[in-house]
């Protein structure tokens, strides 16, 4: 349990040094500690076996990867939070302590064992990403994105209970383990309340994943949100719950039901469509790269639904090449913005490789991985998806993945279009009314981000190694 105490001590120490007094750089650097103490515990902590921490929590190999998946994430939010709330007007410290809430909820949701659990790391999540959103609340989108997000979490969190209630009052059991044994032993169970209470669940994680039909809070959100905050939403928030959805989902054999992986299926096909369908239409950065995060998840959907090891290593190696890469984007979107709005426009970014050369350089490159393009973690992650699919034969979802695929690189051309276009004449348009000067700490951590994003893409074999290893914990029906 070391790295969720640390976690949550270090929520703890920031709120107080704040009470006692206001810096912005000692919160930073307090929060940067905690984060870095978690991780490295994650070493110290590492079981030989699993181990099951009350019914609630496992601490297992594939538990131990993804909160350190989390908290590098995490690490990687904050110091870009620095650079961008340093040109904000007002407080600033409170940020750091839902960031370390947030990074909270989210250890404990991929430790999860049992549905108390996973309601409550669910929770502590949700509601930190509701403060979060709105965070610079003297402007309106920011107020818009959080208000849009706790009415839409709220509903879906209704569903969730209500699913798990329906499963329990089935099966008598709301631990997983014994979920599977259940289910897998014979024992007389009638399906007139499994399906709808699974129905249900499969509602409450399609909106934390913002899947199709259960997407349509994500544009505006992922608009109106902090960059920062933006980046945390799409990394850490849907990383934690895709690796409950496997554990939950694999650990139990439901995806063994034909009439969850039909559904499944619809909403990957529906995701890999409308994402990529809807964005050829948007001129907002903030909101292509919200309906490219929609087309993302229906891919990682097709390895979840060819089921065992192969998958699960394919869907958690994709998380990590999805993790590294949307943290570049909003990171370039992070460091650009300034005190007036976020640079979010396609016009901010017209011309920028005549202005900031490198900046746009990096920009390319995360949009090469996220399009799949070969020497890029996303194409290797994206390799690995297909692979899973083939080896369970799930052509019709392949099909839909390479072709959907294929009508994403339009978008991402679009904005490297005007990242390459010659400077006007008269003058280009800046973000927020100029550009910003480049904090030192958002500097290093994309460069850092563009060398991992090439190294994973060249020489994938260490991370693949640490995948599997972490996987092979995994309890597989």
């Amino acid at each position: 349990m070391l790295p969720l105490l640390i976690v949550t001590a270090a929520a703890v120490v920031v709120m107080l040094a704040i009470s006692i007094k206001r810096s912005h750089l000692l919160a930073v650097w307090l929060t940067l500690v905690g984060l870095a103490a978690a991780f490295f515990s994650l070493w110290i902590v590492a079981p030989l076996t699993p181990i099951q921490v009350t019914p609630l929590l496992i601490v297992d190999g594939y538990a131990l990867f993804y909160m350190g998946l989390i908290l590098a994430a995490t690490f990687v939010t904050v110091i870009l939070a620095y650079g961008y709330l340093e040109n904000q007007s007002g407080y600033r410290e409170e940020l750091y302590v839902l960031i370390l809430v947030a990074a909270l909820g989210s250890v404990v949701l991929v430790a999860s064992s049992h549905f108390v659990s996973f309601f409550l790391g669910l929770e502590v999540l949700s509601v930190a990403l509701y403060a979060m959103s709105a965070y610079l609340c003297a402007r309106k989108p920011p107020l818009e994105a959080g208000l849009k997000y706790l009415v839409l979490a709220a509903a879906s969190a209704a569903f969730l209970l209500f699913g798990m209630a329906l499963v329990y009052a089935q099966l008598g059991t709301m631990q997983f383990g014994q979920i599977a044994a259940m289910l897998s032993g014979g024992a007389c169970y009638s399906k007139a309340l499994l399906l709808p209470g699974i129905a249900l669940i499969i509602t409450g994680i399609g909106f934390k994943l913002a899947v199709v039909p259960f997407h349509m809070w994500t544009p505006d959100v992922y608009e109106g949100a902090p960059a920062p905050v933006t980046a945390f939403i799409a990394t850490v928030s849907k990383g934690a719950m895709v690796a409950l959805l496997l554990r939950y989902f694999y650990e139990t054999g439901m995806q063994h039901l034909g009439s969850v992986f039909l559904v499944f299926s619809i909403i990957a096909i529906a995701s890999m469509i409308a994402g990529n369908l809807l964005a050829l239409f948007q001129n907002n950065v903030k909101r292509i790269l919200a309906y490219s995060s929609i087309a993302h998840l229906g891919y990682v959907l097709v390895a979840f639904l060819a089921g065992g090891t192969r998958a699960a290593e394919a869907v958690t190696f994709y998380l990590v090449a999805y993790f590294i890469t949307t943290l570049g984007a909003f990171g370039v979107v992070s460091v650009l913005s300034n005190g007036e709005r976020d640079a979010d426009v396609l016009d901010d970014y017209r011309g920028l490789f005549w202005r900031r050369p490198v900046l746009a350089g990096i920009f390319t490159l995360m949009l090469l991985s996220l399009a799949g393009i070969p020497l890029t973690a996303g194409f290797v992650g994206k390799f690995f998806l297909v692979a899973a699919g083939a080896s369970s034969a799930l052509w019709g979802l392949i099909f839909t993945l390479i072709v959907t695929s294929v009508i994403g690189l339009f978008y991402y051309l679009r904005i490297l279009v005007a990242l390459y276009a010659p400077p006007a004449e008269t003058g280009e348009a800046a973000p927020a009314g100029g550009l910003p000067a480049l904090s030192r700490g958002g500097s290093y951590v994309l460069a850092a981000l563009s060398v991992l994003l090439v190294w994973v893409g060249v020489y994938p074999a260490p991370i693949l190694d640490a995948v599997q290893r972490a996987v092979s914990t995994l309890r597989l029906f």
